[in-house]
C-alpha cells in the first residue's frame, strides 16, 4: 500500500479554494491539511467578529466548501446551505452567509471553533482537515513607505486611492497570536507546503506573519511551492513581477520557495479591461528569478464564468485558477519525485 504525500496548502480566498478543490480528487494519494488565515475583518465575518466577538470564518468556511464530498447526492444541498447568502434579511441577516453563521453559532454550543470546525468537516464528510492558522483574536497590520499604519484586513484589501503610488513595507499583526492545535505539526510532517495563489499580504501572508509559522516553514524539510498570481492587487503588489513576489516572501518567510507555478497562457482582453479600470494588471514573468527557484510554467487559467453571489459586496476575482489544472501539475511534481520502487 502506497504512503500519501502530506500536502499543506496555506491562505485564504478563492485562490486556496481553488488549489484544494483541484487536489480533493486525488484525496486517496494525498493527506490535505488547510491552514487559514484568520485576521479577515470584513464582510460577514467581520460582521459576526464585531458582534459576537467570533473568529472569522469566512476562509474556514470556503476550505470545507472545497473539500467537501461531491461525490455524495445528500451533499449537493448541504453544499448550497453552506454557501447561501442572505440578501432579503432586513439589517439583521442581509449579507450574511449562513455557513458562517452556523459556525458561528455550534463554536458557542460545542465550547470551541475547533470542535464546530471538526463538526461541519463530518457533515460534509471533507476530504482532508481544516485548521485556522490561530485562534486567538488578531488584527493585521500594513505599513507603508509613507509611514501610513493601516490597521484591520479589509482596509488593507481595499485601499484608498493615494494607496495605488505607495508600496507596503512592513506587514504584521497585533497581536502576534499563538499557533492554533495541529498547526505545527502538519507543517513540521509536510511533504508539500504550498502558498498561494492569492491577495499576497492580505491571504497568504497574512497566515505567515501569525505567531512563529514563519520559522515553522523554514524548519519544514517539505517542498516549498508558490503558485504565482495572475493580476496585480491595487494598493498591494502595483508593479510586482514574478520575482518580486518571491522576494517579498522569502523576507517575510525566510525561505524561497523551491518551486514556483507560473501561468503563461494568455489571458482574456476583455477581462484585463475590467481589472485596468481598477489599476489592477496581469503580472509579469521575471527573465531571472534571481535565485534557485524551478520555475513550472503552463496554462493554468479557468475558462468558467466567474459570477458575484447575490449580497456578496466583496469585489472578487473575474480570472482564476483552474481547480483541475493547477491540481494536475501539482500532481505531476509528486509523482516524479517520488521514489521508484
Amino acid at each position: 500500500m502506497k504512503t500519501k504525500k502530506k500536502v499543506v496548502v496555506i491562505g485564504g480566498g478563492t485562490g486556496t479554494y481553488s488549489v484544494l478543490s483541484g487536489l480533493k480528487a486525488y484525496s486517496d494519494e494525498v493527506s490535505i491539511t488547510a491552514i487559514m488565515a484568520m485576521s479577515d475583518n470584513g464582510s460577514s465575518s467581520g460582521r459576526l467578529r464585531d458582534e459576537f466577538g467570533a473568529l472569522p470564518v469566512g476562509d474556514v468556511r470556503m476550505a470545507l466548501l472545497a473539500l467537501s464530498d461531491d461525490t455524495r447526492i445528500d451533499n449537493a444541498s448541504l453544499r448550497s446551505l453552506f454557501s447561501y447568502r442572505y440578501v432579503k434579511g432586513g439589517e439583521g441577516l442581509n449579507g450574511h452567509n449562513f455557513g458562517n453563521l452556523l459556525l458561528v453559532a455550534l463554536g458557542e454550543i460545542l465550547g470551541s471553533q475547533h470542535s464546530a470546525i471538526e463538526m461541519v468537516s463530518r457533515l460534509l464528510n471533507i476530504k482532508g482537515v481544516v485548521l485556522p492558522v490561530t485562534t486567538d483574536s488578531i488584527s493585521l497590520i500594513a505599513t507603508y513607505d509613507d509611514g501610513l499604519r493601516v490597521v484591520g484586513e479589509s482596509s488593507i484589501d481595499e485601499p484608498s486611492e493615494d494607496r495605488g503610488s505607495h508600496t507596503i513595507i512592513d506587514l504584521t499583526v497585533e497581536p502576534r497570536g499563538v499557533l492554533a492545535s495541529g498547526v505545527r505539526e502538519a507543517l513540521l510532517e509536510a511533504d508539500y507546503i504550498i502558498l498561494g495563489p492569492g491577495d499576497l499580504y492580505t491571504s497568504l501572508l497574512a497566515a505567515v506573519v501569525v505567531g512563529d509559522l514563519a520559522q515553522v516553514i523554514v524548519q519544514s524539510k517539505g517542498t516549498f511551492i508558490y503558485i504565482a498570481n495572475l493580476m496585480s492587487k491595487f494598493g498591494q503588489t502595483t508593479g510586482y513581477d514574478t520575482a518580486t513576489y518571491i522576494s517579498e516572501i522569502k523576507k517575510y518567510v525566510g525561505r524561497v520557495p523551491d518551486y514556483i507555478f507560473i501561468n503563461t497562457h494568455p489571458l482574456p482582453e476583455e477581462l484585463i479591461a475590467k481589472y485596468a479600470v481598477a489599476y489592477e494588471y496581469p503580472v509579469h514573468d521575471a527573465e531571472n528569478m534571481g535565485n534557485d527557484t524551478v520555475c513550472v510554467k503552463g496554462d493554468f487559467i479557468s475558462t468558467e464564468e466567474v459570477r458575484t453571489a447575490k449580497g456578496n459586496t466583496i469585489r472578487r476575482s473575474l480570472i482564476r485558477h483552474d481547480a483541475e489544472k493547477i491540481s494536475s501539475a501539482l500532481r505531476a511534481l509528486w509523482l516524479e519525485n517520488t521514489p521508484k520502487v
